[in-house]
């Protein structure tokens, strides 16, 4: 199989303005492949170099950002999720069901929500529907959430005061912390490069997607912690491989953790419970020796 450099639009010129020479055809089919540069993105008009010098630009601000979060969430004993997904995956649907799920089983465990949308706050006014403070983050045309927008918007939570002061009351700074779930917008392309100062990235795959996204959002399922296989009381109905699914999550990261669950049928939520409030405590003795 031989590939070589290629113009956009499929011919060879000697122009230099119309060439791309970080493109890459495979001459056996034709196929185009615009992710083999130095960068792995192409942006037109703007060369290989320039395109990891302005990403280097914002993400390291943006991860300054991040930074600043993760050490305030450790320090008050914040145990912060970052989900992310497909729209569609079931992410608000499973999100409002662990949170009932919480109360049922008699956590006392603050929690908070950050919602990120482009538009409206449909998903916000779900979460609040429980009973649990949410925020919503409207991104405009932005494809996900960034550093700032979630320290802003943590700012606004109750669970915000709840670190701040319960610490005093309780003669230790921080006090018992609490769970933040940021829901992302739906994307598994740009939100997997963005660190929110987050404890875990978790990757909410609906068994009607699809075994292959792993494979396909590479980037997306080695930067999160946990693999969510939901809506697997569909399983019945679908021509799904569970087992190539997670094979292919492994392949691409081979300490990811997975989890079955459905958020209708209850099943496997117990377990992932178990794995959110196993966090809680390690990251509070985390805050603890930090302290």
């Amino acid at each position: 199989m031989k590939y070589k450099p290629v113009a956009a639009d499929g011919h060879h010129h000697d122009h230099h303005h119309h060439e791309h020479d970080h493109v890459v055809v495979n001459t056996a089919t034709g196929d185009l492949h615009y992710g083999q540069g130095e960068a792995c993105v192409s942006i037109p008009g703007v060369s290989q170099s320039r395109t990891i010098r302005l990403e280097q630009d914002v993400l390291g601000k943006n991860n300054q950002f991040a930074a600043r979060n993760r050490e305030h969430f450790i320090h008050h004993r914040i145990f912060a999720l970052n989900l992310v997904s497909s729209p569609g995956s079931g992410k608000t649907t499973l999100l409002c069901e662990t949170i009932e799920a919480l109360k049922r089983r008699g956590s006392m465990v603050p929690v908070g929500v950050i919602e990120g949308d482009q538009q409206t706050s449909h998903d916000a006014d779900r979460i609040r529907a429980t009973g649990a403070p949410a925020i919503q983050v409207n991104t405009g045309k932005g494809c996900h959430l960034d550093a700032q927008m979630v320290g802003n918007a943590f700012s606004r939570l109750p669970l915000h005061g709840h670190a701040h002061g319960a610490g005093h009351h309780h003669g230790q700074e921080g006090g018992q912390g609490g769970i933040l779930f940021i829901e992302n917008v739906g994307n598994l392309v740009c939100p997997a490069m963005w660190d929110l100062g987050e404890a875990a990235k978790v990757a909410i795959l609906s068994v009607t997607e699809g075994e292959d996204k792993p494979l396909k959002y590479p980037d997306m399922f080695a930067a999160a912690s946990l693999m969510i296989l939901n809506k697997v009381d569909l399983l019945p109905y679908l021509r799904f491989d569970v087992q190539k699914c997670i094979d292919f999550a492994r392949r691409v990261n081979p300490r990811i953790q997975v989890l079955q669950l459905s958020a209708t049928s209850g099943q496997g939520m117990d377990v992932w419970l178990d794995w959110i409030l196993d966090g809680h405590r390690g990251l509070a003795a985390q805050g603890e020796q930090a302290a």
